[in-house]
């Protein structure tokens, strides 16, 4: 064997970083090396957030945080107690960075460069002479009786603890189910919706405050909805395709969402107020403005799509006035407003948050210790088990605490 550590940590992300950092700091006699298959380390962390790197979220209360995973909620209780958004917060600041607050609860460092975040790791890895060892793709896991033997397309390294922060690395997986783990079939979380419909067609760019619902199923999310030239994309969809991760691979993504496009309003309220509005503005043209928080151009979308005229020919104006909308009109355009129905084809990748859903099982990990049950001195930290989340920062938290607890129960 070529080269002998105390710890390998396999996978050069945010988590092995970490993990990496934590256990050097708790245990400075420890010779660390992290193994990355790529040319580069912390890609992810480089393109996260629009490269911005969306740190984690300014949730606070572990109880609250776990809600937004709709993989690990159970689980992450306990580990959210030991290290939760609050303490990434200060590890950062002690570690030379400051992270703020944006308006929706994303947090990143105030410099607006995932740069800060990388050039923090890699100051604090060479500073405490963790290894940082690229190119080197695993081949196989090795159990010994009380050592890891880890071979890689370059050489093959003994350890006494193995750390795997692999990501969803399915090669890895299948090691690990040959050393007896359950995998998890992985599935794509956190993607947008493929709609060609003639009411958003050409409004790409336009947003709105949202409820969305997959027809048929108890999936539902709210959220900012963006109109894209693809379909259907923003904060809210996000959610969606996280929760339903699995329901919606099993549909093929071929299925049927109904948007209410006034978020909680239902279509007795909208109906009340679109007849108040017939008596109030009776000689206004009604596609003219936008009489709820909706951008004009979506409006008049919504307000033709309910068979209501807004055309002009041969500057003569045909344009309806709420004064000669007749009683079905009213309805059709409530209904389009509070339940418009949209066919999804297919689903896009949303490239800045690329995450999976699926991994090892988590009944074989204990997370007081993010270790495996069935194999001593093995540990995972990170999204290479059954773990995901939503946008927003969430899923780099779940990096730092599982990170975090490998470390702290590393002696």
């Amino acid at each position: 064997m070529n080269s002998n550590f105390d710890i390998i940590i396999g996978g050069g992300g945010a988590a092995g970083f970490f993990t990496a950092i934590n256990i050097v700091e708790k245990n400075p006699k420890l010779k660390v090396a992290i193994l990355e298959r790529g040319k580069t380390v912390l890609e992810k962390v480089r393109i996260s957030g629009g490269g911005r790197c969306n740190v984690t979220h300014a949730c606070f209360v572990p109880y609250d945080l776990v809600k937004n995973y709709p993989r690990g909620e159970k689980e992450l209780r306990g580990p959210f107690h030991q290290f939760c958004s609050g303490d990434t917060i200060e590890w950062f600041e002690r570690h030379g960075v400051e992270l703020k607050i944006e308006d929706d609860g994303r947090m990143f460092p105030t410099s607006d460069s995932s740069q800060t975040i990388i050039d923090c790791f890699l100051l604090a890895t060479q500073k405490l002479g963790i290894q940082i060892l690229t190119g080197q793709s695993v081949q196989s896991i090795f159990k010994g009786e009380d050592y890891w033997k880890v071979e890689t397309n370059q050489e093959t390294f003994a350890c006494q603890k193995l750390i795997l922060t692999t990501g969803s690395n399915p090669k890895i997986w299948e090691m690990l189910a040959a050393l007896g783990h359950t995998i998890v079939p992985p599935v794509p979380s956190l993607f947008t919706f493929n709609i060609k419909d003639n009411r958003i067609k050409d409004l790409m760019g336009l947003s709105a405050f949202a409820k969305v619902k997959v027809k048929g199923s108890k999936l539902e999310a709210a959220g900012p909805l963006l109109i894209t030239h693809w379909g259907m994309s923003g904060p809210g969809i996000l959610k969606l395709s996280a929760w339903g991760a699995r329901e919606l691979y099993d549909k093929n993504y071929q299925f049927v969402i109904e948007v209410n496009w006034l978020n909680e309003v239902p279509f007795e309220e909208a109906m009340e107020k679109l007849k108040e509005l017939k008596q109030e503005h009776a000689k206004k043209v009604v596609s003219k403005k936008s009489s709820f928080e909706l951008p004009n151009r979506l409006w008049e979308s919504l307000v033709l799509a309910a068979g209501i005229d807004t055309s002009t020919a041969l500057g003569e104006t045909k344009e309806t006035k709420w004064a000669d909308l007749t009683k079905k009109q009213l309805m059709d355009l409530a209904n389009q407003l509070t339940n418009g129905q949209f066919q999804v084809n297919g689903k896009s990748t949303f490239k800045e948050e690329f995450v999976t859903a699926g991994g090892i099982d988590l009944k074989e990990i204990n997370f007081k210790t993010m270790e495996s049950k069935l194999h001593q001195n093995l540990f995972f930290a990170g999204e290479i088990v059954n773990i995901d989340a939503i946008t927003g920062g969430f899923n780099f938290q779940n990096a730092w605490t599982s990170g975090f607890i490998v470390a702290q129960s590393i002696t």
